[in-house]
């Protein structure tokens, strides 16, 4: 399920992300947000976000108390 409420996810957070070139296979990233992208309060395919490593993508999935794993 998509995050779709700016104010559920902050920098710092442990995240899952579909990228934009992985939109039709749903390929999840696994990341810590660095920037929130999207600008308004909310967004039907879920909030765009930075991750700290460079990476661009909407939110799917928030994941609590985890560090992410490496790539």
């Amino acid at each position: 399920m998509p995050h779709r409420k700016r104010n559920q996810i902050r920098p710092g957070d442990s995240v899952r992300i579909v990228q934009k070139s992985d939109q039709r296979s749903g390929r999840l990233t696994t990341g810590i947000v660095q920037k929130l992208l999207t600008s308004s309060s909310e967004h039907p395919h879920g909030i765009k976000v930075r991750l700290e490593d460079g990476r661009v993508g909407r939110v799917k999935e928030i994941i609590k108390g985890q560090t992410p794993p490496e790539e």
